[in-house]
């Protein structure tokens, strides 16, 4: 399917994972323009790409970048269980696998790759920054998931009782805590729209999938001195959903020379689209500003591949 509006080609097709699973991809790209750069947009838990981050996608290639997308296995269009993750590393290479693929065509190769995680997506993009640690040349995390923040985590007690269960009921749904939709999102119709979504996932989270979130969110807080991007890191000063605070310890500790933190006052969770129109403004405005800037840069990552390319055709 091909959609064109606003001077933004929109495109969807389903491609077969490594265990012949049929996922959901899209993409928005300029019409009669080169793009700027690439993005590949990592979706939220229980979210999906099509809906929820065409706002996002399209503002974004109306400041002259394409964006790509994919719904994740157990999300939006895709084959799987609704809502579950069996694997987050299965998870993650499905990801890995088809956005590098994009990057490695011939007329995408000198372009810059940058990548877009919000809340789950921002651990979804530190674990492919982590398996390909130079492939990419910038990440935007938008409220990250580095850490389940203390008012929806269960308590320890529990939390040993559900790891135990998760052998016997993985798809359970029968973890304890908060309507995320409640506290992720400000602005009541943005709610509203979610909950009438219907590729979006609003039921409890299940057993093995909370597992999974808790699993990947301890390992990225252990380790994020290892992260080496260029980042410019978002988080509302309101997050209920993801800790703001391991955002500023991921931005203190992590060894990239080029980082950013924006901690926004009021805001809530949703940055990208569940807060007020004039707070999204401001929001967009960073990120833009920000990939304006990195591109100004030119592509060192380019430069040094095609450097290397001479010494070896001289060598022989």
């Amino acid at each position: 399917m091909a959609l064109e509006q606003d001077n933004v080609r929109y495109e969807e097709e389903f491609i077969s994972n490594s265990r012949g699973m049929k996922l959901f991809t899209c993409r928005w790209i300029p019409i009669n323009q080169e793009p700027k750069a690439l993005i590949f947009i990592c979706h939220g838990y229980g979210m999906e790409c099509s809906i929820t981050m065409n706002s996002t996608a399209t503002k974004l290639v109306k400041a002259g970048y394409a964006c790509y997308g994919m719904d994740y296995e157990g999300h939006g269009k895709s084959d799987g269980l609704a809502g579950f993750v069996n694997n987050f590393d299965n998870l993650v290479d499905d990801v890995s696998n088809h956005y590098t693929s994009i990057c490695e065509k011939k007329e995408n190769k000198k372009k810059m790759r940058y990548l877009l995680g919000e809340s789950m997506g921002g651990a979804v993009l530190l674990l492919l920054h982590r398996k390909r640690p130079t492939f990419w040349d910038g990440a935007i995390l938008v409220a990250p998931m580095c850490k389940i923040a203390d008012d929806v985590r269960p308590n320890a007690l529990v939390i040993n009782v559900l790891t135990a269960l998760t052998k016997f009921i993985p798809t359970w749904k029968i973890i304890p805590g908060q309507d995320i939709v409640d506290v992720a999102f400000k602005v009541p119709q943005v709610r509203e729209q979610v909950r009438a979504n219907p590729y979006c996932y609003k039921g409890r989270p299940r057993l093995k999938t909370g597992y999974e979130l808790l699993r990947v969110s301890t390992e990225l807080e252990k380790k994020l001195e290892e992260v080496s991007i260029p980042f410019l890191l978002l988080h509302g000063e309101e997050d209920k959903v993801t800790d703001k605070s391991v955002s500023k310890q991921l931005y203190d500790v992590a060894s990239s020379s080029d980082k950013t933190f924006k901690l926004y006052s009021e805001m809530w969770h949703g940055l990208l689209y569940g807060e007020t129109p004039e707070n999204i403004k401001i929001v967009f405005s960073d990120i833009i500003s920000w990939l304006e800037e990195r591109s100004a840069f030119g592509n060192a990552r380019v430069e040094k591949e095609q450097k290397q390319e001479n010494e070896d055709i001289v060598k022989g």
